[in-house]
């Protein structure tokens, strides 16, 4: 059944299936379809349907620090005017340290989270965004350290 957007809804199967990929994001079909108690053919009918639709999308999680990123950082970005924040989102959003990017209400316009190298990176990277046309601020904020990085608890939607 799809809903309005011409995606499929997702009933409580779908649900059961992406929790045990969040577990275990190459577990087999045939241990899913086990755990979960139907056919390895619905496993691989609703895990495909939910790919075509971009409800999930199967990669490798690489943690940052083990791979040589030391330097993580929240940049709040200032736009003026206004209307350009649109433009410079799309730019900012094609550079491969951001990890996350969104429009905010509040004192800021673009909220961006990167992962760099080392603090070297993250000035160049600084630099590189404050020279994008509406950029007429920004104010950075290194992590220290994280504590948790993870995807969002399915179970929170019940």
């Amino acid at each position: 059944m799809a809903n309005k957007d011409g995606n499929h809804q997702l009933d409580e199967l779908d649900f059961k299936i992406l929790s045990e990929l969040q577990k275990d994001g190459r577990m087999s079909f045939t241990i899913m379809a086990e755990s979960l108690g139907v056919s390895v053919g619905t496993i691989r009918t609703r895990l495909n349907k939910m790919i075509d639709d971009e409800t999930v999308n199967i990669i490798g999680r690489v943690n940052p620090d083990k791979v040589g990123f030391r330097c993580y950082a929240h940049i709040a970005v200032f736009v003026r005017p206004a209307t350009l924040k649109d433009s410079v989102a799309a730019k900012i959003s094609k550079k491969p340290e951001v990890s996350f990017l969104a429009m905010t209400s509040g004192d800021y316009d673009l909220e961006v989270d990167v992962m760099c190298r080392d603090n070297n990176h993250l000035v160049d990277f600084v630099d590189e965004i404050s020279k994008i046309e509406g950029v007429s601020q920004t104010k950075t904020t290194i992590y220290f350290k994280v504590y948790k990085y993870a995807q969002p608890d399915l179970k929170l939607l019940k």
